[in-house]
């Protein structure tokens, strides 16, 4: 019992050091405060909708009409039936956000290195230095916390791998199954595909080892193994991939039907994104040193340069002394190619450094991959600046196109690494190379790193242009203006580069040192760790601090009504609100109150994103009256918000008597530009059956008229004398939407691109439209078999082995 407990002790430490530190960096949790994250902003005002239903409901709607006219919720705010693995995550995630998700990059990290025999000191510094790469802090601090939550399971999932490959079969199959289902729960594919490539380097790298040592047999029995693991991990999660599966082949990911440009110019079907859209957020070439030199390119989009500045010192005297001073605090010095830098991805000088020196000092397969890893994931980050690599991973590897920003692959950068760094150090500490050959390593790495260091200190100035892609409007908005702040981005690398100059040098040191007997074990590692969280710490704190939080009130209600929104709000139907106030595509807070006609979402339905930027981009009032817009806000004379009522929206529902037939839907998105929507609709003709009748007697006491309406669920009543078609101010979706009379399927159309249309037959009649998504139940069938295997398959092969000792 006594040996167990000695055992157990490191971990206990460990577990205590990752609680404190992770509550310690956002200390303004204890206070009862939240981090204000934009994006989590803006899904607090998307997701309202769905969480009130399911407050009063106790049941999910899976589609909200609040947002782009509506949409599914599967990637937005859904829970599905049986998830017991997120349970699990809630469980591993105890802290208050944001530092429960900083506990798991450390514990998740942490378990990784204890897989691959790293001391438990050196573990719990590893550990540290991971989480606090700026990256994975920036993303905290922004919202991003889907990526955030896919990021820190990475390490998890890796860890299962190696077990297997390590021939740990049992406990290996346990932590890849479990590891990988969290990671898939944390629902943001593009990390998961990214680790997919990671785990891909890893299988060839022991594949071509195991060939060379003939031992196929023993490597794909360890192949067999993980599918078996990873498939039981997707069918956990099944329910939520078989969902976004089936809403990606509509969204903006999946292919287009439209073949035109705005102009009307021809242009090929896309299936996925553009390429000029995937590549828009592409890493520079020398900008790949900001991994190493924090404020390389200035840093992000707008820093605090201080009073100190040369932008101080040259408007204190030519403006007002305040806006000179808020002007510096947000100085443009980010001087790359891409749009928006929130703050550089910065690994750490040291962690560089020590990675250098295990290419040196580390043999073998781990090392091979890691600084494949790392190799693979930069070249793939410089998007469009290496186009041969980019369009090729873009035309021909299964999924490359459905995700944009292809600078985020370096993630798999920043953990490749600190661990082949940590793998350093393991060495370095061992006894197993001699004190010449670390030496000579240790040379090596200090003459290339502490090289780009000193030459980037003594000339960088000369080296670069310091040219941003907006410095024109600097100049235009007072002369002399683009020469501080030039001068200010100069100083900034001047600055940083001595800094990392120094660490590099610090840190060296401290390992020679030890080498020389002049430092102990312990002691060489506390200073490492003291060392290595100055360099990443004070770098984050640039960029996430206390000044980040809130009151937990206004984090969790960030909007507040305005005296416009109240006014709106005294109409208690059902139709919607454009705001014209914002960006409609870019906006939570309308929905957070209305039925918005825009939205939040990186994948929205592609038909509606189509029908934006083709028609309501062009102020179409007809598309705008027949989605049932009954409220403009806009900008007054006076730069003030006002609102205006639409008393020419077409309603919840009416009644055509002409239908316009199309070839195509080139043709049925061109005719919008002109359909009086209140008389007629349009559909494409491979959508309706021989018989489609297209003309219909108008009946002028025939009513239709909305008498309940929830997210997934509206009633109509209907009367007339005659057979009439009706379109519905209702957003399209074929998989899941049904739609009945009087309690009988009825088939309804596509029509006037995203909309619903139905013929009704003439007479009394209650029409209801369900959403019914048959993917939930199949996918909560198919959870349940994979948990039961996640539970038989262990138990099973425990006893199995336990026989086969017994046995023996």
């Amino acid at each position: 019992m006594n040996f167990s407990i000695k055992k157990t002790v490191p971990y206990l430490i460990a577990f205590v050091i990752f609680t404190v530190v992770s509550v310690a960096y956002f200390s303004p949790v204890l206070e009862g405060k939240k981090i204000f994250q934009n994006d989590i902003k803006h899904f607090i005002g998307m997701a309202k909708e769905v969480n009130d239903f399911r407050a009063e409901n106790k049941t999910e709607p899976y589609w909200t009409n609040a947002a782009f006219g509506g949409m599914p919720t599967y990637s937005l705010s859904a829970k599905y039936p049986n998830n017991y693995i997120k349970q699990l995550d809630s469980l591993l995630r105890f802290l208050p956000r944001p530092a429960d998700y900083l506990f798991l990059y450390f514990l998740s990290f942490f378990i990784l290195l204890t897989v691959l025999k790293v001391d438990w000191k050196l573990s719990i510094l590893g550990a540290l230095a991971f989480g606090f790469s700026t990256y994975y802090i920036i993303i905290l601090g922004v919202g991003h916390n889907a990526k955030a939550h896919a990021i820190a399971y990475m390490p998890l999932v890796l860890a299962g791998i190696l077990m297997v490959l390590q021939k740990k079969y049992l406990w290996g199959f346990v932590l890849t199954t479990i590891a990988m289902a969290l990671e898939i729960n944390a629902s943001h594919p593009q990390m998961t595909y990214y680790l997919l490539f990671t785990v891909l380097i890893l299988g060839i790298i022991y594949l071509i080892d195991a060939f060379k040592e003939k031992d196929l047999a023993t490597y794909f029995k360890g192949i067999g193994i993980l599918v078996v693991a990873v498939t039981i991990a997707v069918g956990v999660n099944a329910s939520s991939l078989l969902a976004t599966k089936e809403y990606a082949k509509y969204s903006t990911r999946g292919k287009s039907e439209l073949t035109i440009n705005l102009d009307g110019s021809t242009k090929e079907a896309v299936n996925g994104l553009s390429k000029e859209y995937i590549t828009q957020y592409s890493y520079g070439i020398s900008e790949t040193f900001n991994l190493f030199i924090p404020r390389f390119m200035g840093g992000g989009n707008y820093e605090n340069v201080g009073l100190e500045s040369n932008i101080y010192e040259f408007l204190k005297d030519k403006t007002d002394p305040r806006q000179a001073k808020q002007f510096s605090e947000f100085a443009p010095m980010y001087w790359g190619q891409q749009p928006i830098v929130e703050a550089p991805a910065y690994i750490g000088a040291i962690l560089i450094f020590l990675f250098v020196l295990g290419i040196f000092l580390v043999k073998g397969k781990l090392k091979k991959w890691l600084v494949g890893v790392v190799i693979f994931s930069i070249l793939l980050s410089w998007g469009k600046n290496f186009e041969i690599l980019t369009n090729f991973f873009i035309d021909y590897i299964p999924l490359y196109n459905k995700f944009r920003a292809v600078s985020s692959i370096q993630v798999i950068t920043e953990l490749a690494i600190p661990l082949l760094g940590i793998l350093a150090l393991k060495e370095w500490f061992s006894n197993t190379i001699s004190s010449e050959n670390k030496l000579n390593a240790l040379k090596k790495a200090f003459y290339i790193a502490g090289g780009f260091a000193l030459i980037f200190t003594l000339f960088g100035s000369s080296l670069f242009a310091f040219e941003g892609l907006r410095d024109a409007s600097y100049d235009q908005m007072l002369p002399g203006l683009l020469d501080a702040i030039m001068a200010d981005r100069k100083a900034v690398f001047f600055s940083d580069s001595l800094r990392t100059l120094i660490l590099v040098t610090l840190s060296a040191g401290i390992l020679w040192l030890y080498l020389k007997n002049k430092l102990k074990l312990n002691t060489t590692i506390i200073a490492l760790t003291v060392l290595i969280l100055f360099d990443l710490i004070t770098v984050d704190r640039r960029y996430v601090n206390n000044d980040d939080f809130e009151a937990a009130s206004i984090i969790e209600k960030p909007f507040v009504a305005s005296e416009i929104d109240k006014e709106i709000l005294k109409d208690t139907s059902y139709y919607r609100v454009a705001n014209f106030m914002v960006d409609p595509m870019n906006d939570g807070s309308t929905s957070y109150f209305h039925k918005s006609i825009g939205g939040y979402h990186a994948a929205k339905l592609g038909i509606y994103q189509e029908l934006f930027d083709f028609q309501i981009a062009k102020n179409n009032i007809e598309v705008l009256n027949m989605l049932n817009t009954k409220y403009f806000i806009f900008e007054d004379g006076s730069q003030r918000a006002t609102v205006q009522q639409n008393i020419q929206a077409n309603g919840n529902a009416w009644f055509v008597n002409t239908i316009k037939v199309v070839e195509n839907v080139n043709e049925e998105m061109m005719v919008l530009d002109s359909l009086k929507t209140k008389n007629e609709a349009v559909l494409t003709k491979n959508r309706i059956p021989n018989s489609f009748k297209t003309n219909y007697e108008i009946d002028s006491l025939a009513t239709i008229k909305l008498i309940s309406y929830k997210a997934n669920e509206l009633i109509y009543q209907v009367s007339s004398t005659k057979n009439q078609f009706a379109v519905f101010s209702e957003i399209y979706y074929k998989e899941g939407w049904n739609a009945y009379i009087n309690t009988k399927l009825q088939p309804y159309y596509r029509v006037n691109y995203v909309l619903r249309g139905m013929e009704i037959p003439k007479g009394k009649h209650t029409i209801t439209f369900k959403f019914e998504p048959s993917v939930i139940k199949k996918g909560t069938s198919i959870s349940l078999v994979s948990y039961a295997l996640l539970l038989l398959i262990p138990v099973g092969w425990f006893f199995v082995q336990k026989r086969k000792k017994d046995v023996s």
